[in-house]
């Protein structure tokens, strides 16, 4: 008889980008995981769920048409959507669109007792602490017109690199609004890894740590390696870790930061000061 803490049956689990790449392989993962899994994106979803939902996250009022049509209790919420640099309305679609669609399932008593939600950021947001008043300025503006006008106002904040800024804010500062409501929310941030979107950046995305997995021997991490660590974060497994914004990254970043390994691309992403 086997035990796997990091199980899925019998869960209702929303995926939110769940076409391609992380949100596709966290989609595929949480099947053969016996979860029922709705599947959220602006494309087609190409491999078999329990429903499909055709959604454009910068459309206020098509989430709010979404999260009407869900079941009434959401057991873990998988907010995978993101997009690059030069794609209209970047931060609608991958943070102030995702952070909305949270809060309507919040608010609707959708999301209950023992949920979990599991974000994906990025090393290019790791930069975040250097700036907290501004994100913490960002983050203040709860609704989304505010949000949005507060976007429009502040030249470089509609950018990739802001929105997960604002995930890696938005995770840490909100863990205990989630615990008190007996929920987790935690992030990954990913290092350059193997998907449609990062082979479309390939000389920055796929660039940036290529002279350290060369020197170790690895290739770029992969959309299910992703996934595997999205759905331990989301199952009892890690019921402990809460407000977690968690690098996967072979060891890239840390091992850089504490001179294991000199890289300039890491120098340019958190200068110092």
């Amino acid at each position: 008889m086997s035990f796997n803490l990091v199980d899925y049956a019998g869960k209702t689990a929303l995926v939110v980008g769940a076409a391609t790449g992380m949100g596709g392989a966290t989609g595929q993962l949480l099947g053969k995981l016996g979860a029922r899994v709705i599947a959220i994106d602006i494309a087609d979803v190409s491999y078999p769920v329990s429903e499909s939902m055709k959604l454009d996250l910068r459309d206020r009022q098509a989430i709010d048409s979404a999260v009407a049509g869900l079941p009434k209790k959401i057991d873990a919420v998988f907010c995978c959507a993101g997009v690059a640099d030069g794609v209209p309305g970047i931060m609608l679609i991958n943070f102030i669109g995702q952070r909305y669609l949270l809060d309507q399932l919040l608010e609707t008593g959708r999301l209950q007792r023992g949920a979990s939600v599991s974000a994906i950021s990025s090393v290019g947001g790791m930069a975040w602490m250097q700036n907290t008043p501004q994100l913490f300025e960002f983050l203040d503006c709860r609704d989304w017109d505010s949000a949005t006008d507060w976007v429009a106002a502040h030249e470089g904040t509609d950018s990739y690199a802001f929105s997960k800024q604002s995930w890696n804010a938005y995770v840490s500062r909100e863990a205990l609004n989630y615990l008190k409501k007996g929920m987790r929310i935690n992030a990954i941030l990913p290092g350059p890894t193997d998907t449609p979107l990062a082979r479309a950046n390939a000389d920055l995305w796929l660039g940036f740590g290529a002279e350290f997995r060369k020197e170790a021997g690895v290739d770029p991490l992969s959309a299910e390696q992703m996934g595997n660590t999205l759905l331990f974060l989301g199952s009892e497994a890690a019921s402990g870790i809460n407000g977690v914004i968690l690098l996967v990254d072979y060891g890239h970043v840390n091992c850089s930061m504490t001179d294991g390994w000199d890289d300039p691309w890491l120098g340019a992403l958190m200068p110092k000061g």
